[in-house]
Parts: C-alpha cells; sequence; structure tokens
C-alpha cells in the first residue's frame, strides 16, 4: 500500500525538531531510520500529517566514550555499530545483536534510537538495552530527561516517549573487563524477527557467577528484563539444576501470542532454550 499525504520536514538540529513536533502535536512523528514507521505508515496503521526525518542532524550519530559509559547517538546505524572498534572492546554484544538484525541493506540505514523507540516487542536492541541497564535520553521543549530502557516499555507500540519528545541517545553502563555476554536468537529465515531470543551479560570470579542480567525478546508485548532469573543464577556456579530454576523463572514471566512463529507455548519454551544457550556461551567468554 501506499501511504496516506503527509508534510515532510528535515530539520538540522535538535532544537529545531523538538519545535516542529511542539507545533504539530499528535499529528506529528519523528523518522529515523524508517525501517519500522514507514511499514506501518504503508500499511495505514500509522497516518502522521507531519513527517520529521532526523537523518540531516550530525550531532545525533555517533559512539563516544564518557568515563565508564559508552553513549550512543539515536541516529547511529547499526551498520555504524559493527564497526565500531569502541564498541568492539567495551560493548562486544552490541556489535552481536547488531549482526543478527535484518541484513545488510537495511543495517546501513536502521538506526539504534530507531529501534529502542517505536516500542516493537519484535525489535532486538530493546531487550539487550535493558539487559545492559542503559538509560534514553528524551529531548523534548524542556530539555533532557533519563529514562531507564527496564521502565521506558509499556505495551506494544507504547512507551515513556512523550509526543513532543525525540529520543537522543543511549547511555549504557561498560561492563567490568572480562565479562561474558550472548545474545541468542531464533529465528525462521535470514532478516526475521525473533521467534524467542535472549540476551545474557555475567561476570564470574572463582568459578561463581558474580553478576547475572538477562533479558528476552519477541515474547511478550514489551521486552522482558527477566530481574528473578539473573538473581537466582548470580552466586552459583551455573550447575544444571539452577539453570533450569532460573529457565523455568524466565519462561513465567513469557506471554508470547500464537502467530505464524508457532504456538504460545512453543515460542516460551524457545526463550528458555535461547537462555540456555545464552548462558552456555557468556560463561565461556567469562574471566575470573
Amino acid at each position: 500500500m501506499i501511504p496516506g499525504e503527509f508534510t515532510y520536514h528535515r530539520p538540522s538540529s535538535v532544537a529545531e525538531a523538538v519545535a516542529i513536533l511542539v507545533s504539530h502535536g499528535d499529528e506529528a512523528r519523528p523518522l529515523s531510520g524508517g525501517h519500522s514507521l514507514i511499514p506501518m505508515m504503508k500499511l495505514r496503521m500509522a497516518a502522521p500529517e507531519h513527517l520529521v526525518d532526523l537523518g540531516g542532524i550530525a550531532d545525533l550519530k555517533g559512539v563516544a566514550e564518557d568515563g565508564d559509559t559508552i553513549t550512543v547517538g539515536a541516529m547511529t546505524t547499526q551498520s555504524d555499530l559493527i564497526a565500531s572498534e569502541l564498541l568492539a572492546a567495551k560493548l562486544p554484544i552490541v556489535r552481536e545483536t547488531s549482526e543478527l538484525i535484518a541484513d545488510p541493506q537495511i543495517r546501513y540505514l536502521g538506526t539504534l534510537g530507531g529501534n529502542v523507540a517505536n516500542g516493537d516487542p519484535g525489535n532486538d536492541m530493546p531487550a539487550l538495552m535493558q539487559c545492559l541497564n542503559a538509560d534514553y535520553v528524551l529531548t523534548g521543549p524542556d530539555g533532557d530527561r533519563r529514562v531507564p530502557a527496564r521502565d521506558f516499555y509499556e505495551a506494544a507500540y507504547f512507551t515513556a516517549l512523550a509526543p513532543e519528545e525525540i529520543l537522543t541517545s543511549i547511555r549504557i553502563p561498560v561492563p567490568p573487563s572480562g565479562h561474558g555476554y550472548a545474545y541468542e536468537k531464533l529465528k525462521r529465515k535470514v532478516g526475521d524477527y525473533a521467534t524467542a531470543a535472549a540476551a545474557v551479560v555475567l561476570t564470574m570470579s572463582g568459578g561463581a557467577v558474580s553478576t547475572c542480567s538477562v533479558a528476552l525478546t519477541n515474547v511478550a508485548d514489551t521486552p522482558l528484563f527477566a530481574k528473578e532469573a539473573g538473581e537466582i543464577l548470580t552466586g552459583s556456579s551455573l550447575d544444571s539444576d539452577t539453570i533450569k530454576r532460573a529457565v523455568a523463572a524466565a519462561e513465567a514471566i513469557t506471554e508470547p501470542a500464537s502467530d505464524g512463529r508457532g504456538p504460545a507455548e512453543y515460542r516460551t519454551k524457545m526463550a528458555g532454550v535461547m537462555l540456555e544457550r545464552a548462558l552456555a556461551r557468556a560463561a565461556e567468554r567469562a574471566q575470573g
């Protein structure tokens, strides 16, 4: 289908973009990579009268280190994330996850900000940002505010982002050196959304888990931070009984839909399988 009519805006600054959003309210939508919004517009599931293209705002691009935090501009593409040596050294799970998103053509245009801001439960980065305990910087007419990724998602396509705000950057705490990590994703074909996926970041000391963070993708109407599963694993040697309890706790918080990817029961079990795989790979990578 063809989208409805809209007025196209291409601001050169965040302030200008925010002013346009304030002026037009609910009738305006920001556009980043476009891979989430444009298909919705074609299906008439979204019909903004004003489209605010953020592609001309240079300040929204790039990856930078600030002490023990990595800041990623919202318009940084998945391809840029994969190419970043800083991320490869400090946050390799971001590169790993980016490489599992869609295909190279989409990754050249799709942005981190667009992926996390849209509220699509099928997107991969929201759960990863929850696992990493990232903060989102939201910029509006009253300035900046930070919202933890773990508090940002309210329901499918509903988030804490106000209509006049733009998600401008993502701030990610750097895990300790030697941490283990993995993002395991089950999908039907290359480029597909996950049937189920799991992110794990952990640290080990003396053969025991010191810290562990777990999050799940596309098995509810929001990404899921599996807090109890991480708590069960912390302090353990990742023995089979503890892993089974953690997997059961993670599966218990899922509420997937039955769809073309399989019945709900299957998708819940696959979330558990992905978590087991991610734990095994993260433990292999962890030092200490």
